[in-house]
């Protein structure tokens, strides 16, 4: 009895402290809060919505600030409806107005389309996430928020509750090479749990600015890949998402990096094999990548025709800027590689958008394909260099995989 007599106190204390928060009351006079800030120890959600899609699929961004003097949101994904500062002279991010509780908020001029974007707060002048927000992304360094559009034109990256769906996992292991404990994330199908099947591999790697994260958090890929599996357009594969950047180190090159290629080669595809049912032969091996990570791929997954006959190339190229040297430094290292590939690769597939800023290096990469025989498929889309295209992309090139 005493304990549940002492059980009976403590609810009714909890009980006691919860109440005055689950709700702000209004001042007896009727006015409005004093406040947006929850006020108890234990606060209940609060009346408003962080992010608000209307029915014109116009967005509404709330956050909390009293004591704040700016605040505008960013999002680097949408920089047609929230400028992202480029070029010079453009508003960074889109200013926010404070009502009489503290609550800022600001609607876009115009509807965002159907998709999945990553977005921040900028509270004088200190980037924060959505403080009552549940979904994030991670970032190189920092990270976003996320929010996503409902509608069809985005349904192909879209949780469908319909469709049986894959499980990702977070999986660390010891780079010898980096002498480095080393992160990834790894999609496996449905069925992949309940079975003992083997399965081919997609090496999926992010951007400059995001991590092993990125893929899933902000690019939705393991539901595109549920739906597409489910659609029967893509076969079940395993997909593993590498960190895509090394210790920083001295003479350290991001788009020519080979302490990831040797990581890659020597650690984690070594460290999956071990681990997963997988197919291990060229045949059942992938690689693609998206900007930096297409650069990876470029350099380590199409001049090694040992290991993967499928390859994709999102958003990156060779001659960046110009750099003729690049050009002719890449031939004279991979030379024997390249002929190789031409005559082992099943998919070179290669996607750019027209207004990407890297779209100048679509013709000296394709004359490097043309001049050593390596058949390709070109996919040139509208847009630029945003997830946008990123999961449109991945949309079109796993269905081709392992055919």
């Amino acid at each position: 009895m005493p304990s549940r007599r002492r059980s009976t106190h403590l609810l009714a204390l909890l009980g006691a402290l919860a109440a005055p928060a689950a709700a702000q009351p209004a001042p007896a006079n009727g006015e409005s809060p004093a406040t947006c800030a929850p006020q108890g120890m234990f606060t209940a959600p609060p009346a408003y919505q962080t992010v608000e899609t209307l029915p014109d699929h116009r967005v509404t961004f709330r956050i909390c600030a009293p004591e704040a003097q700016e605040v505008r949101v960013t999002s680097s994904d949408i920089a047609d409806v929230i400028p992202i500062g480029f070029p010079p002279g453009q508003p960074y991010g889109l200013a926010m107005t404070k009502d009489e509780t503290g609550l800022w908020s600001v609607t876009t001029a115009t509807p965002v389309p159907a998709d999945n974007y990553r977005f921040a707060f900028r509270v004088d002048g200190v980037k924060l996430p959505d403080p009552m927000g549940t979904t994030y992304s991670e970032e190189r360094v920092g990270t976003n928020s996320t929010f996503e559009v409902a509608g069809p034109e985005g349904a192909f990256q879209s949780y469908d509750p319909a469709v049986p769906h894959g499980v990702v996992s977070e999986i660390e292991y010891w780079s010898s090479t980096l002498g480095a404990r080393r992160r990834a994330h790894v999609y496996t199908p449905p069925g992949y749990m309940k079975g003992d099947a083997s399965y081919p591999v997609l090496y999926l790697v992010h951007g400059a600015g995001d991590s092993d994260d990125s893929w899933t958090s902000v690019g939705h890929a393991h539901y595109i890949l549920d739906n597409l599996i489910a659609q029967g357009k893509a076969r079940p594969m395993i997909v593993v998402m590498p960190f895509g950047h090394t210790p920083v180190r001295p003479g350290e090159n991001m788009l020519a990096n080979d302490d990831f290629g040797g990581d890659l080669i020597e650690d984690l595809i070594p460290h999956v094999e071990a681990g997963f049912r997988t197919l291990n032969s060229p045949d059942s091996r992938a690689m693609a990548g998206l900007s930096m990570g297409g650069a990876h791929t470029i350099r380590f997954g199409l001049t090694n025709p040992d290991l993967f006959h499928y390859i994709g190339i999102f958003s990156m190229g060779l001659g960046l800027g110009g750099n003729a040297d690049q050009i002719a430094q890449y031939e004279a290292a991979h030379e024997a590689a390249l002929r190789r590939s031409a005559a082992e690769l099943e998919l070179l597939y290669y996607a750019m958008g027209t207004e990407d800023f890297l779209y100048g290096t679509v013709a000296p990469t394709r004359g490097i394909f043309d001049k050593y025989g390596i058949d390709h498929v070109y996919n040139e889309s509208g847009g630029g260099h945003t997830w946008i295209n990123w999961r449109r992309y991945l949309a079109d090139f796993a269905p081709r995989l392992f055919r």
